[in-house]
């Protein structure tokens, strides 16, 4: 019988003391892992997780770049589906965050070391990655699920640890954005360039395309420079659902939901027979799939 592979993990931690302490502290609490890299901010983690696809991933939440909560949360939304052998590591966030915030983590059910990280606390977390159930196992579509819901926890995580913000006073309120009710859109004319006025109330979807933004009715597709990030804030949330960073579409137009043989899901929209695809970051709203 061919031999068990080693266990690996991916090391995120821009201090080299502490990342060669921990390294050192896992070689001792567990010898038969690999560490297979060792890198100091948060887009070199998520580069090198994809690229080596380790087993498991310890990450500092305080990184430059990106946190590592926010590595985690674009390494699960970008993770490939149906990766056969490769399922999504488990997660360890090494943190200096007070009790508070560590009660944050419990409730996510995610595995946590305190700065500087202790011998006995260390064995105990290798002590669960080290279980059967650590390791996101099972069909497409069942890590795809588990994919979507480590998203969902990643998210919630961040909001209940993100620094309160201060006080808003009326001279620091910014206004709000008014609603977009007619967007102003480039087509060609009998005498040659026009603008046709388009009513929000018809627009199906809002789909980024290169440098133009796709804005898709039941009659006709036009293309606006203006990008996706400056329309979303005057358009009803209730009305408009995003699906995916580049896509938003009209809610009540949802006409079909489907996952694909890799578990990834799709969507229909009545009106048109475009099949967009749903980002997991937004999955959960699809969450009975």
């Amino acid at each position: 019988m061919p031999d068990t592979p080693a266990p690996t993990a991916l090391i995120a931690e821009d201090e080299p003391l502490l990342a060669a302490a921990l390294q050192a502290e896992l070689a001792r609490a567990w010898p038969q892992l690999r560490v297979l890299a060792t890198v100091g901010d948060g887009h070199a983690a998520v580069a090198q997780a994809l690229a080596l696809q380790p087993d498991v991933l310890f990450f500092d939440i305080r990184m430059p770049g990106q946190s590592g909560l926010e590595a985690a949360t674009e390494l699960a939304e970008r993770w490939p589906s149906g990766a056969a052998g490769h399922p999504f590591p488990a997660l360890v966030f090494v943190t200096a965050y007070d009790q508070y915030a560590v009660q944050a983590f419990d409730a996510q059910a995610v595995d946590y070391l305190l700065k500087p990280v202790q011998p006995a606390r260390l064995r105990k977390t290798v002590e669960k990655l080290r279980q059967p159930s650590a390791i996101r196992s099972g069909s497409a579509i069942e890590i795809e699920s588990t994919l979507e819901a480590t998203l969902a926890r990643l998210n919630a995580l961040a909001a209940q640890v993100a620094p309160p913000e201060p006080a808003a006073t009326p001279a620091t309120t910014p206004p709000a954005a008014a609603p977009l009710r007619t967007l102003a859109c480039s087509v060609a004319g009998t005498l040659g360039a026009a603008v046709r006025m388009v009513p929000v109330s018809e627009v199906l979807a809002f789909d980024a395309a290169d440098k133009y933004l796709r804005v898709l009715t039941a009659q006709a597709e036009y293309l606006i420079r203006t990008p996706l990030k400056d329309i979303l804030p005057q358009l009803d949330p209730a009305d408009f659902w995003q699906i995916h960073r580049g896509t938003v579409v009209r809610a009540e137009a949802i006409d079909l939901v489907e996952r694909d043989e890799s578990g990834r899901l799709h969507l229909r929209l009545r009106g048109t027979t475009e099949r967009f695809v749903v980002s997991r970051l937004y999955a959960t709203r699809f969450r009975a799939l």
